[in-house]
């Protein structure tokens, strides 16, 4: 074989070779993509989740997308969004949508929470307001006041639960002076687009959950646990409320408590059961710790007979109150 042949042949081996070396260098850093929709108060907790989980899975995306919770159901059933997880703000999100759709058939409680009152020092009578006189503060005609949208986001619901067993709790019209307000109430889809508002001093005070005030270092006013929806033991307090939604449905006040689930056309199934495990895992309940939102550990289902196998060791199961 000639000197120049031989050249060739060597060439057309490199090039082989190196087009070999380039396909498996793409197959290998190929990237799956997880969607998860969530409740926007999980933006903290799931944003540190994602990074622990994308180290263990360096192959995998995690696609964070928050909406209300009542909102990211709607996304599922109507074909808007194919999502491998949904985590709400309220199980009973997934019981009254999901589960009618037959996009699933369990839920998993995995964290709980409770209302506060958020503010900040720019905030007027910051210096007054506490849980005896809020009603009166949040009356005054100079005040501005914020919560999420009923129909989409379930702080917003509970926050009209809270005004409402409030009436009991004082015995006073809060729900009534607070609700007719059009003026100094704002209302936005979720509840932690209020923070911007409240940190530029556009708002004085936001209905909000604890662990959202905590991880956005606001002040708040710690609400009775016969109004703030955060005790299990008072069940049957907050149960004498209700709200219904423009949609027709009615919600019961509960305690706050947070559920997960994968859709029956999740994409990649088997990594959402990886991802869920890492949450009901230690390091995943740390997470929760570290970000004012206290985990429940063992965590609760519907049936634990219908949670995927690999997630049952983890959960028992639950009777709503």
């Amino acid at each position: 074989m000639s000197v120049d042949k031989k050249l060739l042949a060597i060439a057309i081996i490199v090039t082989i070779a190196g087009v070999s070396v380039f396909t498996l260098y793409q197959m290998q850093t190929q990237t799956t993509g997880l969607v998860i929709l969530h409740a926007g108060s999980l933006a903290v907790p799931f944003s540190s989740l994602k990074e622990i989980f994308m180290q263990q899975n360096p192959n995998v995306n995690v696609i964070l997308e928050g909406h209300g919770s009542v909102t990211c159901a709607r996304l599922i059933i109507e074909g808007n969004r194919t999502a491998d997880i949904l985590a709400v703000a309220d199980y009973n999100v997934i019981k009254e949508y999901i589960f009618p759709a037959n996009f699933s058939d369990w839920y998993i409680i995995f964290a709980r929470n409770e209302m506060v009152i958020a503010y900040t020092s720019k905030s007027r009578y910051a210096d007054e307001i506490n849980s005896t006189n809020w009603y009166e503060i949040l009356n005054r005609t100079d005040v501005k006041y914020g919560h999420s949208d009923p129909n989409q986001d379930p702080c917003g619901y509970r926050t009209l639960m809270v005004w409402m067993l409030a009436d009991i709790y004082y015995n006073k019209s809060v729900y009534e002076s607070l609700n007719q307000n059009t003026t100094r109430r704002i209302i936005r889809p979720k509840s932690v687009e209020l923070i911007a508002l409240l940190e530029s001093g556009e708002l004085d005070y936001a209905f909000e959950y604890r662990s959202v005030a905590v991880q956005h270092n606001l002040s708040y006013v710690e609400l009775p646990p016969e109004i703030n929806l955060g005790y299990w033991d008072k069940a049957d307090i907050y149960a004498k409320v209700n709200v219904t939604l423009s949609d027709g449905t009615t919600i019961v006040g509960q305690p706050i408590l947070y559920g997960i689930t994968i859709p029956k056309n999740a994409p990649h199934a088997d990594l959402a059961v990886k991802f869920i495990q890492l949450l009901l895992s230690e390091t995943g309940q740390e997470v929760f710790e570290n970000a004012g939102q206290p985990p429940i550990y063992p965590a609760l289902a519907n049936d634990v007979t219908k949670v995927p196998p690999e997630l049952q060791g983890n959960v028992t199961n639950y009777t709503p109150p």
